[in-house]
């Protein structure tokens, strides 16, 4: 189902929520830092509606100096008090703790010589896998690659990311081309992947 724009109709009308849809969702993204923040967000998002992050997204970047990893990492317990008395963000103790821990094994796998873009690229085999949903029905919720990537992170120490998480995330950085075959999105995010 989509709306009469043709837009994948999961984004409903919401402004934030249809901009996210038609600038973000999909494209592929490679930078390692931003590729950590996005799963930083999608492991906030458990238990919640997309639409909740994205209004809280920069509150979040703000109070996690955004997202920058070097910093992040050395979070101690007067930035975990701080993070849980925030009322711009969600405050649950052990998102927090998760997105320090995975601050930590970012720079544990960048001090290692592994590029944390190209290790979650290659669980696609380094290009966007085009699916051609035509309904909301034909997306899946998780595949073998992002059950793979799942336990694959969790073995690294990252939380919050089972495999449906991880499909979430790998649609959203442009892994995945998921839009709907009806959607203008669709044909530019398949261009922008350079298939």
């Amino acid at each position: 189902m989509s709306d009469p724009s043709g837009r994948c109709g999961w984004c409903g009308s919401d402004p934030l929520y249809v901009a996210y849809h038609d600038q973000e969702w999909g494209v592929p993204e490679r930078d390692a830092r931003a590729l950590w923040e996005k799963l930083v967000l999608d492991g906030f998002q458990a238990g919640l509606a997309w639409i909740t992050i994205l209004r809280k997204r920069d509150s979040l970047r703000a109070a996690f100096d955004n997202f920058d990893p070097e910093i992040v990492a050395r979070y101690g317990e007067a930035d975990r008090a701080r993070l849980m008395a925030d009322p711009g963000i969600i405050r649950s103790g052990a998102k927090i703790d998760s997105a320090i821990r995975g601050a930590r094994v970012w720079l544990d796998m960048r001090d290692q010589g592994e590029d944390f873009s190209a290790w979650l690229w290659s669980f696609v085999d380094g290009q966007t896998v085009q699916n051609r949903p035509a309904t909301l029905a034909d997306v899946p919720t998780q595949t073998p690659q992002s059950e793979a990537m799942a336990k694959a992170l969790k073995a690294r120490g990252f939380n919050f990311c089972g495999p449906v998480i991880v499909y979430a995330f790998m649609q959203a950085t442009g892994m995945v081309n998921d839009h709907l075959t009806g959607c203008p999105r669709h044909a530019d995010v398949r261009a922008m992947a350079g298939r």
